[in-house]
């Protein structure tokens, strides 16, 4: 299983988020439904570097549909939405 650092994400028009990326990193951009995929099957886990901690990326059931969230707990707020767009 490989730990990828996420720096940027794209979103849709509704702020859902479409896909992870970091430039920087041959993986990148990695889809929304691959990086789910990932997730849940154990192949991949996502994090992003917050002030010196790492936030992990999961995937959430939410009204019946999957997201991805990175929730930061001290803001309780998702961090992939505060993120660069890619």
């Amino acid at each position: 299983m490989a730990d990828r650092l996420v720096t940027g994400s794209r979103k849709g028009y509704d702020g859902d988020i479409l896909a992870l990326c970091n430039p920087l990193e041959p993986w990148s951009p990695r889809f929304k439904n691959d990086a789910m995929k990932e997730i849940e099957n154990g192949i991949n886990n996502y994090y992003i570097k917050s002030d010196d901690k790492l936030i992990e990326v999961k995937v959430i059931l939410k009204k019946g549909s999957k997201y991805l969230m990175a929730i930061d707990q001290t803001t309780n707020k998702n961090i992939l939405d505060i993120l660069l767009n890619c």
